[in-house]
């Protein structure tokens, strides 16, 4: 880790209380679904992420946290190549699924993306009406070959993210008119509708209120059955709640990883010791 990219935490402020960690989220050991080794992420000549290499464990939900401008983020983009559509932006370092290297010229961007899918920290669905949305991924890729075929994989998608029973009836009317907390919730259709193997989250509750967040957190501890799940997080009370693993970002470096509860009561490194108890953030 380059000394010169970690700088010392500013003046303490009153120490905040450490969250919670919940008995779900308690972690057992998980085959390795995501390997990241070694990933530098630069805009132009600004390097954002420096020599990142962590593993993310099939199955579990996975929390990125630390401080704005920290990397979180540009680093979570990384992992299906949505970074490629920043021109200035140039990742260097090895990010494999399952064995296979995501940045390998054979890999097909597109393909890639329907394997993880990804939810934005502001919910939004397609100026369409919610049939649509949710059956327009798996359409474009070839995967509805009739009416029943759709019909099946949006009330599969929808049931799965505890959306069906609230729009089933209403199927034909624009997925914008749903509330905020709904409309993520359609995302999130969208996003298992044409079946991905990862979810990628970034930051989805934080436009949302207390009652669509918890939801939305429960949902994602359901999902994570059948999906592997990567959130991005400003609040370390939501890691705590729905996360089996934690990285905690600084400047641009994972200063560690590892059990969320561990992160939480017992970390190894002073930084995240100081960002949990709220000296900086």
């Amino acid at each position: 880790m380059s000394e010169n990219a970690i700088l010392r935490a500013g003046p303490s402020r009153v120490a905040a209380p450490v969250p919670t960690v919940s008995a779900a989220a308690q972690t057992q050991p998980h085959r390795v679904k995501i390997a990241a080794s070694h990933v530098d992420v630069f805009y132009a000549a600004k390097q954002a992420v420096v020599d990142v290499s962590i593993d993310i464990g099939e199955h579990q939900v996975t929390a990125f946290i630390g401080p704005s401008g920290c990397g979180k983020s540009t680093f979570l983009r990384c992992l299906n190549r949505m970074n490629d559509t920043i021109p200035i932006c140039r990742v260097t370092g090895r990010i494999a699924i399952d064995g296979a290297d995501i940045y390998d010229p054979g890999m097909d961007p597109v393909q890639l993306r329907a394997r993880v899918g990804m939810v934005f920290q502001k919910p939004n669905p397609f100026p369409k009406a919610i049939y649509e949305n949710v059956a327009y991924g798996p359409r474009i890729h070839g995967m509805i070959g009739n009416r029943a075929e759709a019909d099946e994989i949006v009330e599969r998608s929808l049931r799965a993210a505890a959306l069906w029973d609230e729009v089933k009836d209403r199927l034909d009317e624009p997925g914008t008119g749903l509330s905020g907390g709904q409309q993520q919730r359609l995302c999130i259709a969208r996003a298992i509708a044409v079946s991905p193997e990862v979810i990628l989250m970034d930051e989805p509750c934080s436009a949302l209120d207390p009652i669509a967040t918890a939801r939305i957190e429960e949902l994602i501890d359901e999902l994570r059955q059948n999906y592997t799940i990567i959130i991005v997080t400003h609040s370390m009370q939501q890691a705590a709640r729905v996360s089996q693993r934690t990285a905690f970002f600084h400047l641009g470096v994972l200063v560690e990883a590892g059990d969320t509860e561990t992160i939480f009561t017992n970390p190894r490194d002073e930084r995240t010791q100081d960002y949990i108890t709220g000296r900086f953030g």
